[in-house]
């Protein structure tokens, strides 16, 4: 019998297919202006909760498609970091044009 929740599982299943979209868009425009750290920060917080949760109270399966979106969104907060200098560099020097 399964012992988790197929709707955590196709929640979690949706983030894991959104996160790649956006590291692409990142990885092949190179912009991530308009991009929040905060936001992704919260969020990996969130899938810590989840494990967190997952290890104490409910240990499944499902733990791993929280540590996978939570290694998507930290590569996607790396992105970030690595590409913002660079962006607003180039806002200065285009008159605040990419």
């Amino acid at each position: 019998m399964v012992n988790f929740s197929i709707w955590e599982v196709l929640f979690l299943c949706c983030f894991a297919i959104s996160w790649p979209v956006s590291i692409a868009k990142s990885l092949r425009t190179k912009i991530v202006i308009g991009k929040s750290p905060l936001f992704m920060s919260l969020v990996i917080l969130g899938y810590i909760f989840g494990i967190i949760h997952k290890l104490l109270y409910s240990r499944d399966i499902v733990i791993w498609l929280y540590v996978f979106n939570a290694l998507l969104v930290s590569f996607d907060l790396f992105l970030y970091f690595l590409y913002i200098g660079r962006n607003r560099k180039q806002l200065e020097s285009n008159n605040g044009k990419l």
